[in-house]
C-alpha cells in the first residue's frame, strides 16, 4: 500500500488511537494540511456520506488530543 494511501487509511478508521497515532508522526505543517482537508471533507458538500462521517470522527479524535 502507498505510504500516503496508507496514512489516509489510518486518519480515517475511525479508530481514534490509530488516528491519533497516525496524525502524530506528521510535521506540525502536515498537521495543519490535515486537519484543513479533514475540515474540507466534514463540511463542504461533494463528499460521501461515509467519507463525512469518518472526518469527522477524525477531527472529534484529534480535538480530543492533550493540549489541543
Amino acid at each position: 500500500m502507498d505510504p500516503l494511501e496508507l496514512l489516509w487509511d489510518q486518519l480515517l478508521s475511525r479508530q481514534p488511537e490509530k488516528i491519533r497515532a497516525a496524525y502524530s508522526l506528521l510535521s506540525p505543517d502536515e498537521q495543519v494540511n490535515v486537519l484543513l482537508h479533514l475540515g474540507r471533507m466534514a463540511s463542504e458538500p461533494g463528499w460521501h456520506a461515509e467519507q463525512v462521517l469518518s472526518a469527522q470522527l477524525a477531527l472529534q479524535a484529534l480535538g480530543d488530543q492533550p493540549g489541543s
